[in-house]
């Protein structure tokens, strides 16, 4: 399998990328990875853009995005400009342009960089499919390079900086008509105006793919540095971001699993996360990412096969024990290994709650599937709920009780379990090659994976790879400790970033997150962290949301909403908020919430309900990719968006 996406795979070592100047900041080549922003006021309002600006720049931001919507934006961007640098800040401002050749061109002879969206520049959006020979399609390309030359021209002569940024589902009709909404699609977007630019020998270009959905993100990459090797021989800077990642937890997971997984593998020379908070907030997020790999050391060896294709998404193939494997949903463990006593109490902290006035246990959508013991405990547990013991405290006279051996203990052991037993395997003691024939003929184990490795991920990857090219079908589940000493923040990065890239890569039947120490519940203004009521409870909801954002485990509503800018005509932090309240009960259901028509059904790609703004107050309702309601006042848009949802089949109470 072709694996010439990264620099050496199986490592981190970055990617060899050109340099890239905007303004007084290198993007690629040796320099450090980059953290930029966007600001989300109107750019017609100077001060207000400027305060925004600075309060990012003193977070730590070093680019920041401005939206241009149009020719007044362009030139205000001047005024801008001039304000920042009376003040004493000499940061990189960049150009957000949809839809508008025209304020591209002037944006591109005042800030330092212009970002334009090839989906939406210059070809139709409309959602049609049309048919084109070969010679119709090369015409509209040929069209297209006669508009775009003019603002690579200026680019050339000015010293500016370009960012190709393609987004899954703004992909144009004529893109979507050859290629489907695919990541192929995506970089052949990007690849047609790359070409146009090069063509001038222009090269001060950065690119990226973003989606909102972390798979799609990351395959699309893939697929774009396979494609600038093999056609070019060189890479140009990469600009990574999850777009219309949401916020709280899961805007912050999903941004680091698609982020990090890339990272991970070297790829990626500045990054976004993309919140629909103040843009101030996303900067500690991305210093968070950042920081893991600004003094990581390349300790894992290059791998040089693969069996498994990571520029398409296929869940490694593994044999069905019980509920785990094959076909399954992978599974959650909640560690409860180091409880010496268990009460009714420490079960409600992962989703099951005990009523003692009818006896009963109400069930939630994000309850555990299985608990890790010291022992076989007295009381009735939940039915549902199925318990690991270590082999020496286990009998086989409790049901739905299994258990756990060491390799060593599976090596010597003299009894087990007729359906199900579970090994730990530390790859760290034990890699692979010459176990794996212990478990040649076994049918009733599943692994339990563990590792203290640095880099966590490429270890996990690196034994799911010899499992594979060893032939053994087990289930496995990955079991991972928390960092010590660190914020909600880390944490959730650290747990989305290295076991949500296996996901991603379809490795993996469940997953288990311990803590040997607390988890610090440090909060800041304008954040909404989960509530912690107990260590497992954050570590059982983080669980759920890692499998929620790979899209292998729906246990919740998903909110696919923007991070706003200059273009939203209303609150969407406030919006999103009151949807959320009314809607979070709806497992499974896809919202998306647009600040405007730029923003709108196409980068909602995939949500089966949209809010959309269309105008000063006004929305547009979306069911998937067709407008249901027009231009309702945003003070009954809500209850209009849940009245479409039960008029579907979709609502429950």
């Amino acid at each position: 399998m072709n694996i010439n996406y990264c620099q050496q795979f199986g490592t981190s070592l970055r990617l060899d990328t050109l340099e890239v100047k905007v303004g007084n900041i290198g993007i690629g080549g040796k320099n450090p990875i980059r953290i930029q922003t966007m600001t989300t006021t109107n750019t017609l309002d100077t001060e207000a853009t400027v305060a925004q600006a600075i309060r990012c720049i003193e977070a730590g931001a070093e680019l920041i995005r401005v939206t241009a919507p149009s020719k007044k934006e362009a030139e205000n961007l001047l005024q801008i400009k001039k304000l920042l640098r009376q003040k004493g800040y000499q940061t990189p401002l960049i150009a957000d342009i949809h839809y508008t050749p025209n304020a591209a061109e002037i944006a591109a002879q005042i800030v330092e960089k212009v970002r334009i969206n090839p989906g939406n520049y210059i070809d139709k959006k409309k959602f049609e499919t049309i048919t084109y020979s070969n010679n119709e399609y090369e015409l509209e390309v040929e069209k297209i390079s006669q508009r775009f030359l003019p603002l690579v021209k200026i680019c050339k002569r000015e010293g500016t900086a370009m960012r190709i940024g393609t987004n899954h589902g703004s992909l144009s009709d004529r893109i979507l008509s050859r290629y489907g909404d695919t990541p192929i699609g995506m970089v052949e977007s990007a690849m047609e105006f790359l070409r146009i630019a090069l063509s001038e020998q222009y090269q001060q270009i950065i690119l990226s793919m973003k989606a909102s959905n972390p798979l799609i993100m990351v395959q699309a990459y893939r697929v774009l540095v396979q494609k600038m090797k093999e056609e070019f021989g060189f890479c140009f800077p990469l600009h990574l971001g999850v777009t219309e990642a949401g916020d709280g937890e899961d805007g912050r997971i999903k941004s680091a699993i698609g982020i990090g997984t890339l990272l991970e593998d070297g790829i990626g020379d500045t990054i976004r996360v993309s919140l629909t908070e103040d843009p101030e907030f996303e900067i500690p997020v991305c210093k968070d990412i950042v920081s893991r790999y600004e003094n990581r050391k390349n300790t894992m060896p290059a791998i040089e096969k693969i069996l498994y294709n990571p520029y398409e998404y296929k869940r490694n193939k593994t044999l069905a024990i019980d509920n785990m494997g094959a076909k399954n949903l992978p599974i959650v463990v909640a560690d409860f290994s180091r409880h010496k006593k268990i009460s009714f109490k420490e079960l409600g902290h992962v989703g099951y709650n005990y009523n003692s006035t009818d006896d009963k246990w109400n069930i939630k959508d994000n309850a555990c599937d299985y608990v890790l013991l010291d022992e076989v405990h007295a009381f009735d547990f939940p039915q549902s709920l199925k318990c690991i013991v270590p082999v020496a405290t286990f009998t086989n006279q409790a049901a739905n009780v299994f258990p756990l051996f060491s390799l060593q203990q599976w090596k010597e052991k003299k009894m087990s379990a007729a359906s199900m037993n579970f090994v730990e395997w530390n790859i760290d003691e034990a890699s692979g090659e010459d176990v794996f024939p212990l478990f040649a003929n076994e049918k009733s184990v599943v692994f339990i994976v563990t590792t203290k490795q640095n880099s966590p991920y490429l270890a996990f990857r690196a034994w799911a790879i010899k499992k594979q090219i060893a032939h053994n079908e087990l289930p496995f589940i990955w079991k991972l400790e928390s960092i010590e000493n660190a914020t909600i923040d880390k944490q959730l990065i650290h747990f989305a970033t290295e076991l949500g890239a296996l996901f991603l890569d379809g490795f993996g039947d469940g997953l288990c997150l311990y803590a040997n120490h607390p988890i610090q519940n440090m909060q800041a203004t304008g954040r909404t962290y989960l509530e912690i009521t107990h260590i497992n409870d954050f570590l059982n909801q983080t669980a759920f949301s890692i499998l929620q954002a790979t899209r292998t485990r729906m246990s919740k509503t998903e909110y696919i909403s923007c991070p706003s800018c200059g273009r939203t005509q209303f609150d969407l932090q406030t919006t999103t908020t009151k949807i959320r309240n009314a809607t979070k009960h709806l497992k499974g259901l896809k919202i998306g919430v647009m600040g405007c028509i730029v923003n709108g059904p196409g980068e909602m790609a995939d949500a089966d309900f949209g809010y959309v703004g269309s105008g000063v107050g006004k929305i547009h309702l979306y069911k998937e990719k067709e407008i249901v309601k027009k231009n309702i006042d945003a003070s009954v848009a809500v209850e209009e968006l849940i009245q479409l949802i039960k008029d579907n089949g979709r609502w429950n109470d």
